[in-house]
């Protein structure tokens, strides 16, 4: 819990952000399993036997900043995080459409009609100007502005973003969530999670090679989980002090969502300054 300075954690909890609060669902259940890396970009259809799953476990609190984004005809295809009343946060190789995609806000179940969800409508889809999908996705980040402010719930609430500052230790448990491909299931209605150490940046690269891992990432997992085909643009998120931050946004991995290798994760914190200053201006 020290991977983050103390007071940026009180001063977020007294704002809001990163609180989960309880919130039970008779029958509903959620699945720890990997969840990897999207490689959406891909022409070809892959296949998801690597994909290990674990076990069930009861649903005791939302994730009340994951975001659902989808096509006018409904159908999820990339994740994002809530970060202020008006801004969703994803990743850039995702191409949002503004105008034809939407944002659904408060959803767990992509097959229910009763989850008191909000859905808007997307005005501005800003890229960050160097993102190369080419060069194995660097700064992969993109800004959805919604068109009106969303209403806080009990079950809609932001997440926190770490400081430019931040350093998280190797071996730190964070949390990934995403609607993402299962071993099992290629599309999943229930919103999924699974649990991914961090990796170092010197084991990244020995996977990857050094230069495919660059200071704009993040890179978790290689330990039975992973992010898969739907999940980018969702969240990496780590935990302080009962306050959740998001450290990562999913980008990319191995394509056939392996769970012997680290996915890498868009660095949050590198483009702290970026994500301001375009929410300032815009």
């Amino acid at each position: 819990m020290i991977w983050i300075l103390s007071f940026l954690a009180l001063a977020s909890s007294t704002l809001g952000c990163g609180v989960r609060q309880s919130m039970r669902y008779p029958a509903a259940e959620i699945a720890k399993r990997s969840i990897s890396f999207a490689d959406v970009q891909k022409s070809k259809p892959k296949e998801h036997e690597s994909v290990v799953g674990g076990n069930p476990v009861d649903i005791t609190y939302l994730w009340p900043w994951q975001v659902s984004i989808q096509t006018s005809k409904g159908k999820h295809f990339c994740g994002g995080s809530l970060i202020n009343e008006n801004w969703i946060l994803t990743a850039a190789h995702c191409s949002v459409q503004p105008g034809n995609d939407y944002v659904v806000l408060g959803q767990h179940d992509l097959g229910s009609n009763n989850e008191a969800i909000q859905v808007k409508k997307i005005t501005k889809v800003i890229t960050h100007p160097d993102f190369n999908k080419q060069a194995k996705f660097n700064h992969d980040i993109a800004l959805l502005k919604m068109s009106s402010p969303v209403q806080m719930t009990s079950r809609i609430s932001p997440i926190c973003l770490p400081s430019s500052l931040t350093s998280i230790r190797p071996g730190t448990l964070c949390v990934i969530t995403g609607w993402g491909a299962t071993e099992s299931l290629p599309n999943p209605r229930i919103l999924q999670e699974a649990t991914v150490p961090i990796v170092s940046q010197a084991q990244c690269r020995q996977f990857w090679g050094r230069n495919s891992i660059t200071d704009a990432m993040i890179c978790a997992g290689a330990s039975g989980a992973s992010s898969c085909q739907g999940d980018s643009g969702g969240p990496l998120m780590c935990e302080s002090s009962g306050v959740w931050y998001q450290v990562g946004i999913v980008s990319w991995g191995h394509e056939s969502c392996s769970t012997d290798r680290p996915a890498a994760y868009t660095r949050v914190s590198y483009f702290r300054q970026w994500i301001s200053e375009i929410i300032r201006v815009n």
